[in-house]
């Protein structure tokens, strides 16, 4: 039998560990908590000292028995979770089941499932950080007191089946403040001016800068034409032309929030799915030859620090790689965020040298593209700055100053590794001061103020992360709940507050205002901190909340009458009563429900109507959704009618076939027709629509 015992929480982790630590050692998994508060009651002494009340969690009898026995057998247990707040109450929770005193050197923690790693944490065991387990029970206790007593004055005032959390709730009322600002957005009208220029064969443009010494307001239209009239009769001259190297400095290496932000945009991957596959990296897959091997470090880290030895190791790679003159004279040092907790790492590749396309063929096509974002990422962060020549052209017109910029790469250092937008150059031709240039044509363009942009799921992160809500474990759950709790609805990438959402939010402002306030709910993620510090006791931060709190629940519950929330109908009625079937938000999205529940529980799945006839049937084409979540639209009468589009179809025919157009692209400006292949542009299409 194995003389040492690891315990840590997932099977997966545990296979990668068993066959880097040999023989000696037994590694079993806890497949997460053992014990937590019951479902049943707030499991919580609100009367006393706010002491939590564990049980074990239904289901687990037979593990939690069978680690015990192979407890017994081992002559040593190490506890090897992961390294957070969660791992270290897991561990405690395992520690305290299997009778191992608390003065024993039983903890052992890792950032990268590697060999050396894991031989240094056996070698070094340490006790188990109970003011880090003080900050993960008041987080606990915190979101009990008030998910258990908030969720059940929901259901009475406004509906079964509803839940409010601590920081689910802020996360939904930025939703629903954004909206605000939306709809309350009264768009303003304003003018460019570009004149495009020619000098010797070569055609450029440049902007209308000022008049004078002063900024150019152009408000509207007859401003413009003013203007166009004046400078009908000058001479556009070059009067400065300025040539300067601007240095681009690479991004640090991932932080949690960071690789969400950046898999959502350049992968299109959602931060659930991020860090699902954030995890499988993590925790080892198997790579032939080499065995199951975990391809990058701890993925729930705020830590923008590497190892010196990571560091070493990826200037080694670029000198050898790209050249000497891409490896910086001092290893770059990143700003990391005052709450950042610095023993973890930034998220990297656990070994440079296992690039990206050497291990392409054993991974799914996900895992690759995510591994190579994260390595690019940290090569890119050792690499030396990109140098631009930017180039200013300043013009005179008269009384007008017109101002043309160019630039061009001149060393791309990081940028022969990671870009974060696929940037052009742009060059202007070869000018000189005191040069004529011949007018082409002046080009007015009108623009409206456009307002704030609804979130996604990697700008409700960013926002969560400024304004310090939640840590980089909670991110990816804050953002399922609100969805499943139908709050929030995710349509294309935006996030939608529901009118349900909405509601609650109102509520929960009016008399529960702490509970949504930004600040209030980053004040308490800076106390948590405090407690894992050992700077203030936990009973005292749940105490100093609960008070307050408690006296605001008597006032709502006396002060708040039944709120109805009116259902919306479809047009289709209930074939068992006949009801017009009312329109509802599940965990997977709407769906069509008898509003006689529960007398009535006939359900049928809801597809929003385009409008638009089949062409093959002449049933209604409807929006539908992939089993990942894609768009696409269909008919109806599927599966006696199979038709099916990728691109949304439009109210406009086809002037050579007379089938319908679809939208092409993002902008719904372009229309193409299915069948002839033909591409129209929606302002200037022949006839109209149907």
């Amino acid at each position: 039998m194995a003389k040492v015992l690891v315990i840590v929480e997932s099977p997966a982790k545990a296979r990668a560990i068993s066959k880097l630590l040999g023989r000696k050692y037994l590694v079993k998994a806890s497949l997460g908590h053992v014990r937590d508060l019951p479902k049943s009651q707030i499991g919580v002494d609100i009367e006393g000292s706010f002491q939590p009340k564990y049980i074990t969690i239904r289901g687990k009898g037979e593990l939690i028995k069978d680690l015990k026995e192979s407890a017994k057998k081992a002559d040593r247990v190490l506890l090897g979770p992961d390294p957070d707040r969660e791992g270290e109450a897991i561990a405690w929770h395992l520690g305290n089941i299997l009778d191992i005193p608390p003065d024993t050197p039983c903890r052992i923690e890792f950032h990268e499932i590697t060999k050396k790693a894991l031989e240094e944490a056996v070698r070094r065991p340490h006790l188990i950080n109970l003011n880090r387990v003080d900050a993960q029970q008041a987080r606990r206790v915190l979101d009990r007191l008030v998910g258990y007593n908030l969720s059940p004055l929901l259901w009475r005032k406004i509906r079964r089946g509803l839940s409010a959390g601590r920081v689910q709730s802020v996360a939904v009322r930025l939703i629903c403040d954004r909206e605000d600002e939306i709809k309350n957005f009264k768009p303003e009208e304003y003018w460019t001016l570009t004149a495009r220029l020619k000098a010797q064969e070569s055609l450029f443009e440049a902007n209308l800068f000022r008049k004078g010494e002063q900024k150019v307001n152009l408000a509207k239209e007859e401003d413009v034409k003013r203007i166009i009239e004046e400078l009908k009769t000058v001479d556009f001259i070059v009067v400065k032309i300025n040539k300067r190297d601007r240095k681009r400095n690479p991004l640090p290496p991932f932080t949690t929030s960071t690789l969400q932000q950046e898999a959502s945009r350049k992968l299109n991957f959602p931060v659930k799915k991020t860090m699902l596959i954030a995890q499988q990296l993590y925790e080892g897959l198997d790579l032939g030859e080499e065995g199951i091997v975990g391809l990058i470090t701890y993925m729930r880290t705020d830590s923008t620090r590497l190892s010196e030895d990571a560091q070493n190791s990826a200037r080694e790679y670029i000198k050898n790689t790209f050249g000497s003159e891409y490896v910086p004279e001092k290893a770059p040092q990143y700003k990391t965020g005052r709450r950042a907790q610095e023993a973890h790492e930034a998220i990297r590749p656990t070994v440079t040298e296992r690039v990206p396309e050497k291990v392409k063929s054993l991974l799914t096509r996900d895992q690759y593209r995510l591994y190579k974002l994260i390595w690019d990422r940290f090569i890119a962060s050792q690499m030396s700055p990109a140098v631009f020549e930017a180039t200013t052209v300043d013009i005179e017109a008269g009384s007008y100053l017109f101002r043309a910029t160019g630039s061009v790469v001149r060393f791309p250092g990081f940028m022969k590794v990671y870009t974060e937008t696929d940037e052009e150059e742009s060059t202007l031709p070869a000018l000189v001061e005191g040069e004529k240039l011949i007018l082409q044509e002046l080009l007015p363009k009108q623009h409206f103020t456009q307002p704030p942009p609804r979130y996604t799921e990697a700008s409700l992160v960013k926002t969560l992360e400024e304004n310090g809500i939640g840590r980089p474990s909670t991110y990816a759950p804050i953002i399922a709940t609100i969805q499943s709790r139908g709050y929030v609805v995710k349509e294309d990438k935006y996030l939608y507050p529901t009118e349900l959402g909405c509601i609650v939010v109102d509520l929960l402002k009016e008399y529960f205002p702490k509970i949504i306030d930004t600040e209030f709910t980053a004040g308490m993620e800076e106390k948590l901190d405090q407690i894992e510090e050992g700077q203030t006791p936990w009973q005292e931060v749940v105490a100093e909340f609960y008070r307050p709190f408690k006296q605001d629940l008597e006032h709502a519950e006396t002060e708040i009458g039944v709120i109805e929330v009116e259902e919306e109908l479809s047009e289709e009625k209930c074939p068992n009563c006949g009801r017009n079937l009312a329109i509802k938000q599940g965990k997977y999205g709407k769906f069509l429900a008898c509003p006689g529940f529960p007398e009535c529980r006939y359900t049928q799945p809801y597809y929003e109507n385009t409008g638009i006839p089949c062409p093959r049937c002449g049933g209604k084409i409807v929006v539908r959704k992939t089993r990942r979540g894609k768009k696409f639209y269909g008919c109806i009468n599927y599966p006696e009618c199979d038709f099916t589009s990728w691109n949304e179809p439009s109210q406009h025919l086809c002037p050579e076939c007379g089938h319908f157009l679809t939208y092409h692209g993002r902008v719904k400006k372009k229309l193409t027709c299915p069948i002839c292949s033909k591409t129209y542009d929606e302002n200037n299409l022949p006839g109209q629509p149907r």
